[in-house]
């Protein structure tokens, strides 16, 4: 009886910590020992990425000015706390994660460095189309509408799937339809929006009540939501609700409805794509790709190969 009751203090505790973190409400200030090692004792440390070479054949495809320059802008999406692990969170104040490994083997075997700049996921796609980045990478998953005005340089397969509140009835979700009648949080400018505003009548068409949608640009408050009854489900990638469904107690993984290539995003016809492209290959190639996403513990989702305009479901 008391170990149950410690253990139930000891993971409220737990959730209590990861949503602070996961939302940014942690203190000014705070750097104490104990802060970061509860913060960062899941995530992954070794080191995937030092060792990786140039490939002077891969980095020739890169524009004559980029090699000149030596770097290339990136606009990502900041992680704030540990929320959108394993894709990207923070360790140590430092931002971390399966993309950030990814990114950086990139740039090793182009043999250029990231000049990074953060945006929201809604504003970096204009951001590549405008020039103010050079590529884009916040777990783009390639749909047709992106095509029409991106590049893509595929290195993932993620999915799209439901993390439920522990009081919502369903077991499963494996149809959009068995989201029937519940309130979806989920990212604006997103394949998940684009998802339900593609499939908004199919409730009724079926005899059923019409979800409910909400959007953020933050995972923070869709975890709150999720924890103070707001909100039933988050519709998001399923990557990161695997490992929400971990970490955060008092919520379950309803399941993935499908998969999409994510890739890293250019502006159309850009040379830099090919270079990524390349570049991805040879790191499958060299077996450091697959460390990678060995050290991440999501072997199920690499690529074969990397592909630029994979075709698109949706």
């Amino acid at each position: 009886m008391s170990h149950s009751r410690t253990r139930s203090r000891r993971l409220a505790a737990a959730g209590a910590l990861f949503l602070a973190a996961s939302i940014g409400l942690t203190a000014c200030g705070s750097d104490s020992k104990s802060d970061t090692a509860a913060g960062s004792a899941a995530v992954p440390t070794q080191d995937v990425v030092s060792a990786i070479a140039r490939d002077d054949r891969v980095a020739a495809l890169l524009p004559a000015d980029v090699r000149a320059s030596g770097a290339l802008t990136v606009g990502s999406v900041e992680a704030v706390g540990q929320a959108q692990l394993p894709h990207a969170g923070v360790a140590d104040g430092e931002q971390v994660g399966l993309d950030i490994d990814v990114a950086n083997a990139v740039a090793k075997v182009l043999g250029v460095d990231w000049h990074r700049e953060y945006g929201t996921f809604a504003t970096i796609v204009p951001g590549v189309q405008n020039g103010r980045y050079q590529v884009g990478q916040a777990n783009f998953g390639v749909t047709k509408a992106r095509t029409e005005v991106l590049d893509f340089a595929t290195y993932l397969n993620d999915g799209q799937g439901f993390l439920g509140a522990s009081t919502v009835d369903a077991d499963k979700i494996a149809t959009l339809t068995d989201a029937c009648g519940y309130r979806i949080a989920t990212t604006p400018g997103s394949t998940f929006q684009t998802l339900l505003e593609t499939h908004a009548d199919d409730c009724a068409k079926q005899g059923k009540e019409p979800w409910t949608v909400q959007y953020f640009a933050d995972q923070g408050p869709i975890v709150l939501g999720l924890q103070n009854g707001k909100v039933d489900l988050m519709f998001g990638p399923t990557l990161s609700l695997r490992y929400a469904a971990q970490h955060i107690p008092n919520t379950k993984f309803l399941g993935e409805l499908t998969t999409t290539p994510v890739g890293f995003v250019t502006a159309k016809g850009s040379p830099i794509a090919p270079a990524l492209n390349a570049a991805v290959n040879k790191l499958i190639d060299t077996g450091d790709y697959h460390r990678i996403f060995e050290k991440w513990g999501v072997t199920q989702t690499e690529v074969k190969r990397s592909e630029i305009n994979p075709s698109a479901t949706f």
